[in-house]
């Protein structure tokens, strides 16, 4: 099959689009998923260039194109298990099954399906453990993919693939989070809101019934408003006096950087803040006396309950959500969508397409 291949942490030149990868067979619990659309994600570039290593304290944007000198392979993944290359990136998977392996119902062949990107199954279900899809397990950069079958998800609705490809990272990833803090109908600050995570966000807070403050850059506004967001401020603004101190019950944070400490003050008393990325730099500064005279709750969000898929297959199936798809490529162009993912110039999800030959 026809295939993107990671040999190995660096820049673009570790990506290498083959025509002569194995097409992978599935075992007992598991099908084989033709893959008709793959989202592009953080996380494929993070693990790309090697970001969550811990040698590594710079934002992605710096390492995103050529990679980091400073990489220590020992821990540069998810897991903080060394990845075996090459590996098949990719962990947002559309498609129809095609085959199943033992113990698997044969009718669900020619389901339209996606696949949970945090998988539980190849860990038996324990608390706080999983492996992300195109990480530790070979994922939808490819032709044909193949997923354990109970975190396999059919979805009836009227999507294109495409918009089906934004669904498993993005948006379980931005539900984990509100799922996390309890989000109900308060205020929530996001920051990062253009992006694919953050406008996945914007939407589900809305879902929540919350009254939802964005932050984006100024050419971005008008899209981040066609999301739902209330109020929209620009990412370099002053919160405490955009805001004021503890004017906000929850914040969802994708950044991180230097703003960090400003988004512990505009919480309120008792107030949560949820984090899943650190797109602006992940060494923050912290005035612990903030964190306990204001009683706060912070959350680290990679692992994600079972239910968080659930509800997003159910909210699509009910018409509640809709992403949007800024672009969709080729797969053997995956080196110029993740160009543009690092330019930060669109709003929703860059998505690429697999040959269907």
């Amino acid at each position: 099959m026809k295939a993107v291949l990671l040999t190995g942490h660096g820049g673009f030149d570790k990506l290498e689009f083959r025509k002569d990868v194995a097409t992978p067979q599935p075992a007992a619990g598991e099908v084989l998923i033709r893959v008709a659309a793959a989202g592009v994600n953080n996380t494929d570039i993070n693990t790309r260039i090697g970001w969550y290593s811990k040698a590594v304290t710079t934002d992605t944007e710096t390492g995103g194109a050529a990679g980091f000198d400073s990489v220590d392979n020992d821990d540069a993944s998810w897991s903080g298990v060394p990845l075996s290359f090459p590996r098949i990136q990719g962990a947002d998977v559309c498609g129809h099954i095609v085959a199943v392996g033992a113990d698997v119902d044969p009718t669900r062949i020619g389901e339209r399906v996606i696949v949970r990107n945090m998988l539980r199954s190849y860990v038996d279900y324990r608390p706080f453990e999983c492996w992300t899809i195109g990480s530790e397990c070979d994922g939808g950069f490819a032709q044909y993919c193949k997923a354990p079958a109970r975190e396999t998800h059919a979805v009836n609705c009227d999507w294109s693939d495409a918009e089906l490809a934004a669904i498993p990272c993005a948006y379980s990833t931005a539900e984990g989070m509100l799922h996390r803090a309890n989000l109900g109908a308060e205020t929530v600050l996001i920051t990062g809101a253009s992006g694919g995570v953050g406008s996945a966000a914007v939407q589900l807070a809305k879902r929540r019934g919350a009254t939802v403050i964005a932050l984006c850059s100024a050419s971005k506004i008008n899209e981040v408003k066609g999301l739902g967001a209330d109020r929209i401020l620009d990412r370099n603004a002053d919160l405490v006096a955009e805001l004021g101190k503890g004017s906000v019950d929850v914040v969802v944070d994708l950044v991180a950087g230097p703003q960090w400490p400003a988004l512990l003050e505009v919480l309120r008393q008792g107030g949560r803040y949820a984090t899943a990325g650190a797109i602006a730099g992940p060494i923050c500064e912290i005035d612990i006396r903030t964190l306990y005279l204001k009683d706060l709750t912070l959350f680290g969000c990679t692992f994600q309950d079972d239910i968080v898929f659930e509800n997003l297959v159910r909210y699509i199936e009910a018409g509640e959500i809709r992403p949007k798809v800024a672009a969709t490529y080729p797969l053997e162009d995956i080196a110029r969508a993740q160009e543009d993912f690092l330019a930060k110039k669109h709003t929703g999800q860059l998505v690429l397409l697999p040959p269907q030959d």
